[in-house]
């Protein structure tokens, strides 16, 4: 596979996690495939992923199940 950036091939796809909205409305999407390459350090998401990501936060009530998570409040001294 050869980088939509550079154009040499090598790149790697590796699963990141992203998370959307803020509070109560906030969504966290597992497992989205990342495209990284290793010549001109670019990360990059493909179109079909995109589409599939805004598809899962339209629809994100049948996508989604609900965890509990701990959240913490970053606080300088």
């Amino acid at each position: 596979m050869r980088c939509d950036i550079c154009g040499k091939k090598g790149v790697r796809t590796h699963k990141v996690v992203r998370t959307y909205g803020k509070g109560k409305e906030i969504l966290i999407i597992e497992n989205i495939p990342v495209v990284t390459c290793p010549h001109c350090g670019e990360s990059y998401l493909e179109a079909d992923t995109l589409h599939e990501i805004e598809r899962i936060k339209l629809h994100k009530k049948s996508f989604a199940v609900k965890r509990a998570i701990p959240v913490a409040d970053f606080v300088t001294a």
